[in-house]
């Protein structure tokens, strides 16, 4: 039921098949509930298998969504967010392209819950919940359809993860249930592809160069934390990602296939009393080009997140998601700039 990847040791990237979570509970559920916990308080990533039929796993459900990096550059400059393409309406949800002489170099886009669930979860005084700019249906026949099937499909192997979590936690296995409910969680489609050394030389960060990769490779995606409560992350079986571990030792994530690496948010730290961590992550490059596809799994913009019942009501201040989200991600690259863009919604 648990394997592991990666760095042989306590270092190593636990795999749990998670099959048992789908079915009545059972004593296997039980144990694999304490992996799952085992895993998001120690290393805080682990890689997920084992999952339903019908989630769309594999190289062909990968290019069926990244058939969009193929679009005419003019279909995709009307996707931009209005950031970068000032005549755009939307700013948070669309597409970011790529920002040179950053550390992170990547380009991609971010869906919204509305691909999925429609015009019912849009809300016109809310940029954290406005339309999701998509490429015309006959740009790429069939892929919204692709690209609803999967949202949905993470987002019930991520409620489906978040029970466990809360049983392991003894909570109710449905506490965080309402919380999440047609939330602002993100589809993310990625492209980082390969620096060349002119690009490079405008890179002045002393973080830019690793030896990590079997050689003096690049970093593509600035070491970070994820923001809110959980990621899961299709790779395209390109080696890349890395996870910094608790003695400090950057650790690969393998890419496995028929498996989700997933990690856990600064939220759901917060949120558990430090009961699970948020780690610290990075993308490494090595001259070839790669594509991921991560999906947030994140709260409504008015869940109200306050200490868990059995945690000091003190521990720290109730705050609203989307507040908190707002001003976490225009700290980012692709975000920054933004921050006057929404007002808090508690004062």
């Amino acid at each position: 039921m648990v394997a592991a990847l990666g760095t042989a040791g306590p270092s190593a990237v636990p795999v749990v098949d998670i099959r048992s979570l789908f079915a009545p509970p059972t004593r296997e559920r039980d144990a694999t509930d304490a992996a799952i916990l085992e895993a998001a308080r120690s290393v805080a990533f682990l890689i997920i298998t084992g999952l339903p039929a019908a989630v769309p796993l594999g190289p062909a459900a990968r290019r069926e969504l990244l058939r969009i990096f193929g679009l005419a550059p003019d279909a995709i400059r009307g996707l931009w967010r209005r950031k970068f393409e000032p005549r755009n309406p939307n700013v948070y949800r669309g597409w970011f392209p790529l920002q040179p002489g950053n550390l992170t170099s990547k380009e991609g886009i971010d869906l919204g819950a509305d691909v999925a669930y429609g015009a019912s979860v849009v809300r016109a005084d809310d940029p954290l919940q406005e339309r999701t700019p998509l490429p015309a249906e006959s740009d790429l026949p069939g892929w919204r359809t692709a690209v609803a099937a999967y949202y949905k499909a993470m987002s019930d192997v991520s409620a489906t993860l978040m029970r466990s979590i809360a049983r392991s936690l003894g909570l109710d296995e449905c506490f965080f249930d309402r919380a999440f409910h047609h939330g602002l969680s993100t589809l993310r489609l990625l492209r980082y592809p390969v620096r060349s050394a002119t690009e490079l030389a405008t890179v002045d960060d002393p973080a830019l160069w690793t030896g990590a990769l079997d050689g003096r490779n690049y970093v593509t995606g600035a070491a970070h934390t994820d923001s809110g409560f959980m990621t899961l992350l299709a790779q395209d079986g390109v080696p890349g990602l890395q996870a910094r571990n608790r003695d400090g030792r950057w650790v690969d994530v393998p890419p496995l296939e028929g498996g989700l690496a997933v990690n856990f948010g600064q939220v759901l730290e917060r949120w558990s009393g430090t009961r699970i961590r948020a780690t610290e992550h990075r993308v490494v490059g090595r001259g070839e080009q790669r594509y991921s596809i991560p999906f947030f799994y994140e709260a409504r913009a008015d869940a109200d997140i306050r200490p868990l019942p059995m945690d000091d009501a003190a521990s720290f201040e109730p705050f609203l998601f989307g507040d908190y989200l707002w001003a976490r991600i225009t700290k980012f690259v692709e975000f920054r700039g933004m921050q006057a863009e929404r007002t808090p919604r508690r004062g």
